[in-house]
């Protein structure tokens, strides 16, 4: 019998290839969403959408109905307190597997910084739920890369020194799916690393010479204007993105991932293959 997953935040940046990567090894995929109009405009009727809000008892329960796991990829400011009401929920169903994208440096000792204190308190939800959980903690993904690039400028908040094994979404939505027909990915927490280690400014300096060759030099955005600016356009998105950076720029990636490699399949994708596929995807004509 095909076995249903429910993916809840389907379709965000991580859950759009975690859905089509299930479906296409065989799962039946449910997507659940705040916006209909959207997840018809991006999934096909080979998916069914469930149109809730996931920090709601009844939506939850409508959507978790029938399904034999549940994914979480939600955005920071919903993802605590929708796991928390996620995993209340799906334990007295009969969910056997429940699966969340947390962050390659959530530990106790970062727990001051109020993102990996979000994620570790969903963490924790999962782990009381007494449903059997597979915990992916990925590094940087490539598909954020653009999100660096506006206005015709890209630019790095602060030094940025660390270097950083960035991760295909594509390599990470195959590694979810095989989560899901793995026994020995149950109950575990897995440390996700791309191939290659790479420093933000090196990059974005490779994504920028093909998709925005016009674009010379990246620029180094000093934390205190970034703040400044945040303040005087009320942008509270450019605030976020200060905070999160200025954390980066202080901590470093954790955990080993031998573990997710074995059970789950090494993620092969370079940064220059991302390019060159998503060139390809976009009809991107370089001389």
């Amino acid at each position: 019998m095909q076995k249903t997953i429910l993916v809840v935040g389907g379709t965000g940046m991580l859950g759009q290839p975690v859905s089509h990567r299930l479906q296409e090894d065989g799962f039946r995929v449910r997507i659940m969403t705040r916006d209909g109009q959207k997840a018809k405009k991006l999934f096909d009727d080979s998916f069914e959408v469930v149109v809730g809000n996931p920090v709601e008892t009844n939506s939850l329960r409508e959507a978790l109905n029938g399904c034999h796991g549940v994914h979480i990829s939600l955005p920071t400011e919903v993802e605590q307190q929708a796991t928390e009401m996620i995993a209340k929920v799906a334990s007295k169903t009969a969910i056997e597997r429940i699966s969340y994208v947390s962050g390659v440096t959530v530990t106790e000792e970062n727990r001051w910084f109020f993102l990996v204190d979000r994620k570790f308190i969903a963490e924790k939800a999962i782990r009381d739920s007494g449903i059997s959980y597979t915990i992916f903690c990925p590094s940087w993904f490539m598909e954020v890369l653009p999100k660096f690039v506006t206005q015709g400028r890209a630019s790095v908040f602060g030094k940025q020194p660390q270097a950083y094994h960035w991760i295909a979404a594509d390599d990470f939505a195959r590694m979810v799916s095989t989560a899901y027909s793995s026994e020995e990915a149950a109950n575990r927490r897995f440390f996700i690393y791309g191939p290659e280690l790479i420093t933000m400014d090196e990059a974005l300096r490779r994504y920028c010479s093909v998709f925005h060759s016009d674009i010379k030099k990246i620029s180094i955005m000093p934390f205190w204007l970034v703040k400044v600016l945040s303040f005087i356009t009320r942008n509270r998105e450019l605030g976020f993105a200060g905070r999160l950076m200025s954390y980066f720029e202080k901590v470093s990636e954790i955990g080993e991932p031998e573990e997710a490699n074995c059970i789950l399949g090494a993620p092969t994708t370079t940064l220059n293959e991302w390019i060159e596929k998503r060139k390809a995807r976009l009809g991107v004509v370089t001389s």
